[in-house]
């Protein structure tokens, strides 16, 4: 299988979904042509060339920062704005702005979770004092 330039530098900077990771692997485990295309750019980047591309993905230009992806997930952002979002996530497949969404979300859980065995905890140890006052 032929990849492309671009295919093969997100492979180098592990932005590619994991099947498609594996897949570039599993080939380069067999192809020696594969392995003299990805040291080839490995050699230009230590040579300070990069392409445009590059300089996109690496900088992740196109990912919106965690205060937006957490507007995001409030549902708060206008629907602009959170179509981008779910592209970028869905179409995309950006594997930070992924785990940054499942990091926040994760948050979210254990924080109410949380904020529900602090709630019944302070009702328990007041349970008491309110049955006294209205005797």
């Amino acid at each position: 299988m032929k990849y492309t330039q671009a295919e093969l530098e997100a492979f180098l900077d592990e932005a590619l979904s994991p099947s498609e990771m594996s897949e570039i692997e599993a080939e380069l485990r067999s192809d020696q042509e594969l392995g003299i295309q990805l040291r080839a750019i490995h050699g230009r980047r230590d040579a300070g060339v990069h392409s445009l591309g590059e300089i996109w993905r690496r900088h992740r230009v196109s990912c919106p920062n965690r205060e937006q992806l957490g507007s995001f997930l409030l549902g708060v952002l206008e629907d602009d704005h959170a179509d981008y979002i779910r592209f970028h996530v869905d179409v995309v497949g950006c594997r930070l702005c992924s785990a940054n969404i499942a990091d926040m979300e994760l948050r979210q859980k254990e924080a109410a979770e949380s904020a529900q065995t602090r709630r019944t905890k302070y009702f328990q140890s007041s349970a008491g004092y309110v049955r006294k006052s209205l005797d």
